[in-house]
């Protein structure tokens, strides 16, 4: 087991070993949900990470799928442990959108992410997220707002340490040409990128204007990738009607191929970073 994976990650490898077990047992979700007098999509939760599972349920569920293993049915009653632990982001879990993103982002291995309209959150100012927030909440208070804006801060510390994400960011170009907080907000979020541009981990792309018609134009993408559990990967799409998870590794696989479909049409990093310096000179 890896120490650096954390409880979200560990949820889903335990969802997955539930999952496997149930079915070697020849029983449905439904099936299980009616032993335990359970609601009927909480096996549903359990095994796609929705939920944390408790150790006693781990042993009940292992119990009822005849798995006799001792040291599999105790490595397994340890994961349950571990995925219920406090995480950095849990106190931010009232500001954060449903689902589990920011736990996904922060054990993963590599990210590449599509942004047709904004800067990805991890080469973000501050003075640019909070113009983006005061204009996309204009009712959060301001303490709210200052919330969102060190959650995000904190998340941009996986480009840097001892594991550094690898990073990958596809953009439209219209998003480096959008003025977002002013002009001197908006040269101050270039400078950055250049800075930002100069890590090993971190790669942009740049798609230009005249790269026409591809599949992510309807809005932003995202694939995480884990790099001791690939089976693992998962495809976020945000929406202003919901979030979506793909996780199913066909799918997993046909985004993953998306991507390089675009990486193709893209400009490459170096061509990137001097685009952005013209326009700071522009």
């Amino acid at each position: 087991m890896s120490d650096i994976e954390g409880p979200t990650l560990r949820r889903r490898r335990l969802g997955t070993e539930l999952k496997r077990c149930r079915e070697a047992a020849g029983l449905t979700q439904q099936d299980v949900s009616r032993h335990f007098e359970w609601h009927s999509a909480k096996v549903t939760r359990i095994e796609t990470a929705r939920v944390a599972v408790t150790p006693r349920d781990v042993r009940d569920l292992l119990t009822l799928y005849n798995v006799r293993d001792q040291g599999y049915r105790e490595a397994l009653v340890e994961l349950a442990r571990m995925s219920r632990e406090r995480t950095w982001w849990t106190d931010y879990r009232d500001i954060m959108r449903p689902g589990n993103f920011v736990g996904l982002e922060a054990a993963a291995s590599a990210v590449r992410t599509w942004e047709p309209v904004i800067l990805p959150g991890l080469l973000q100012t501050p003075a640019y997220m909070r113009a983006l927030m005061i204009s996309g909440r204009p009712l959060d208070p301001e303490e709210h707002i200052d919330r969102r804006i060190a959650l995000r801060k904190t998340r941009q510390g996986r480009l840097r340490g001892d594991r550094p994400l690898e990073f990958s960011a596809f953009m439209d170009e219209s998003v480096l040409r959008r003025v977002i907080g002013g002009e001197e907000v908006m040269k101050e979020q270039l400078r950055h990128l250049i800075e930002i541009a100069k890590l090993p981990n971190v790669f942009l792309r740049i798609l230009p204007l005249t790269a026409g018609e591809h599949l992510f134009l309807s809005g932003p993408a995202t694939l995480l990738e884990f790099r001791e559990t690939t089976h693992m990967d998962v495809v976020y799409m945000e929406g202003l009607a919901g979030d979506l998870y793909e996780e199913q590794p066909d799918m997993v696989d046909w985004y993953r191929q998306e991507f390089e479909r675009l990486s193709a049409k893209a400009l490459d990093h170096r061509t990137t970073v001097k685009m952005i310096e013209s326009l700071l000179v522009a």
